[in-house]
């Protein structure tokens, strides 16, 4: 028998393990992507939700902050920070909201994944 018929049987477990390994961290990187995606659509869904509220109410009880959250966890994210308050002048104002949304990865564990999102709003356009 020779010495070298195991190599073979070593040469493809490496190969295998490596392709494993590749197909992880591709699966990894793409729900990062993906993760990433969702926390920016709820922090726009956050912003544009408490943008005029920071006029009037417009049908809720809420402040433009408790606004925010409910709809960044409507969304799979948690409020972070809102800077939306309250302005009753007719000035347009930006609001800007930071939200966090937890992923579960398969390599690298649990992690946070942060986004900003932005929404001006103008009490002139109105009508």
């Amino acid at each position: 028998m020779r010495a070298d018929v195991g190599a073979a049987t070593l040469l493809l477990l490496g190969v295998v393990a490596s392709g494993m390994m590749l197909v992880l961290v591709v699966a990894d990187v793409g729900g990062y992507i993906a993760g990433g995606i969702q926390a920016a659509t709820a922090a726009d869904a956050a912003a544009l939700a408490a943008a005029p509220v920071t006029f009037l109410s417009y049908g809720t009880t809420n402040t433009p902050r408790r606004e925010a959250a409910r709809f960044a966890e409507a969304n799979g994210a948690f409020l972070v920070s809102c800077r939306c308050a309250v302005d009753r002048s007719w000035r347009s104002r930006t609001v800007e909201v930071v939200v966090e949304r937890p992923l579960n990865l398969i390599l690298f564990g649990p992690r946070m994944v942060r986004a900003v999102g932005r929404a001006e709003f103008v009490p002139t356009m109105l009508h």
